[in-house]
């Protein structure tokens, strides 16, 4: 029994990372003709709807409001829905600018920036094949630095500083995951609203009410978001963070495929000696997960 509890948490882990991994940036590649700044604001708006609609079918406005009566906590998410904005921007703006494969260099070492953050500001003990992993991930940045500047995957160290300080405050506010990200979201609201606004009045919208299957493609961003945010967290709750994180290099991967053998996305030999060195400091990381629970 515990067995198939464990394995249907690996599963929720697993959908929810190849939901990121594929699905995710087929869609928002597909839809990446509106602009970055369209297709971003479009994410905030019908995330907040999602999660205001799954909010609603869960009877969770009582978690709610214990949460927003709390003024640290809402201090907290308001800066975490800053970098969760910062997020969501950053890889947004990869996908249509043909910068998956950098994306994808933030997701490979987020879980290892994560273990050096969590170090640093919560005092976790890391053991020396962690130590390992970080050092690493540093030498191949400091690497592509010291031999070409301008091949540094800045998107995908920006994707990885935004989500690993983000789980560092959502780690401190410890607020359920769905219901802090609608919080975040309505925060962010307000201003999506009035970006498409002036996007709207400069008649520079591609969402119109003329196109209603257009309309429907922009508001699916939502569910895209929401959807492999519940598979993936539903299994933390089962598996915990060891086998999640495991498999949550999935997303990474996919990711990297996807941008290399179908997007054709240029790949230098100097970031394919950096990969090499994340892909080694991941090997390493895996590992010592594996032996550790």
């Amino acid at each position: 029994m515990i067995n198939k509890k464990f394995n249907k948490g690996l599963t929720y882990t697993a959908l929810g990372s190849f939901w990121w991994g594929v699905i995710g940036v087929l869609y928002f590649k597909y839809i990446s003709f509106a602009g970055p700044i369209e297709v971003v604001i479009h994410r905030c708006i019908w995330t907040s709807v999602s999660l205001i609609i799954t909010t609603c079918y869960f009877s969770k406005w009582n978690i709610f409001f214990a949460i927003i009566s709390n003024k640290k906590k809402l201090v907290l998410l308001f800066f975490s829905g800053l970098l969760i904005f910062i997020n969501w921007a950053t890889w947004i703006y990869a996908i249509g600018t043909e910068k998956i494969i950098d994306a994808s260099f933030g997701y490979f070492i987020m879980p290892i920036l994560s273990v050096y953050l969590g170090y640093i500001f919560y005092n976790e003990r890391i053991n020396r094949k962690r130590i390992l992993s970080i050092i690493l991930v540093l030498i191949s940045i400091l690497f592509l630095l010291v031999v070409n500047f301008n091949s540094i995957p800045w998107v995908g160290i920006i994707v990885a500083l935004s989500w690993g300080f983000y789980n560092l405050l959502r780690k401190k506010v410890n607020v359920e995951t769905d219901v802090g990200l609608l919080i975040e979201s309505l925060f962010l609201l307000p201003f999506a609203l009035f970006a498409f606004y002036l996007i709207f009045q400069n008649n520079l919208n591609d969402f119109r009410i003329t196109s209603p299957s257009l309309m429907l493609l922009f508001m699916l961003a939502g569910p895209m978001t929401v959807i492999p945010l519940f598979l993936y967290v539903r299994g933390v709750e089962i598996c915990g963070l060891g086998p999640t994180g495991m498999i949550f290099y999935i997303t990474p991967t996919f990711q990297f495929i996807l941008g290399f053998f179908y997007y054709n996305e240029p790949f230098s030999f100097e970031k394919s000696l950096s990969f090499i060195l994340i892909w080694i400091a991941v090997v390493i990381y895996l590992k010592d997960l594996y032996e550790n629970n």
